[in-house]
């Protein structure tokens, strides 16, 4: 693939990415739901950050500039793998203890969930997985990465005292009382870093695959 068709390529996974989830979005805003009620979901608020990291890609990309450093990308990337890993395995699972009714949604509303819960995470994470500056990351960022849910738990714990409203069952203080909530969120936490640490793993084996540079002779070039 020519330098420019691979350019070209990339771009266009990453508009794809910018343009699914504001379609996930958009269309799940059709549903009872308003923008601005969809914002307090760890749902919408990684699939958001998904599209600004992407769209930041290509506005640094169209200036000759590298993409974001590696662990921008690496953290978003499993943000969104969590939101799809807790919807599939969790909220939308019947066996689970803290599945959600699933309601008969309109056909857009349905496409937009869908968008947000699949078709995103599985292009960021192709993105990440082809495109990514892989070799980079450390095991201490699977910790660095547990800020933004651990300060999204206490919002969501926050904005429940005052709206008496829990975006997931999982974190109702209200019937699972804070002890529960707490032990779930350990829970959780303990996943999520896994994940984390799986993701460092990948990125090592990403590396490790990696051709190496040729010359125009087709020679191996040794990179310091």
């Amino acid at each position: 693939m020519t330098l420019r068709r691979r350019s070209a390529a990339v771009v266009l996974l990453r508009l794809a990415i910018v343009t699914s989830v504001l379609a996930g979005v958009v269309l799940t805003a059709l549903g009872p739901a308003t923008v601005t009620g969809l914002l307090p979901y760890f749902t919408i608020q990684s699939n958001l950050a998904v599209g600004l990291v992407a769209g930041y890609a290509i506005w640094r990309a169209r200036r000759g500039r590298p993409d974001p450093p590696d662990a921008v990308p690496a953290a978003v990337t499993l943000y969104i793998t969590i939101t799809a890993v807790v919807y599939h395995l969790v909220l939308a699972n019947p066996a689970s203890p803290f599945a959600m009714p699933q309601p008969d949604r309109a056909l857009g509303e349905a496409f937009g969930n869908q968008f947000l819960h699949t078709v995103v995470p599985l292009l960021a994470v192709a993105e990440w997985a082809l495109l990514g500056r892989h070799g980079r990351l450390r095991l201490r960022h699977a910790l660095w990465w547990l800020v933004f849910p651990l300060g999204y738990l206490g919002f969501a714990l926050v904005r429940g005292l005052v709206v008496h409203r829990y975006p997931y069952p999982f974190l109702d203080a209200g019937e699972l009382g804070y002890a529960g909530v707490g032990i779930v969120s350990a829970c959780l936490a303990v996943v999520f870093w896994l994940l984390g640490v799986l993701l460092v793993g990948i990125d090592r084996t990403l590396t490790r695959r990696r051709p190496e540079p040729l010359d125009v002779d087709g020679r191996a070039v040794i990179v310091p």
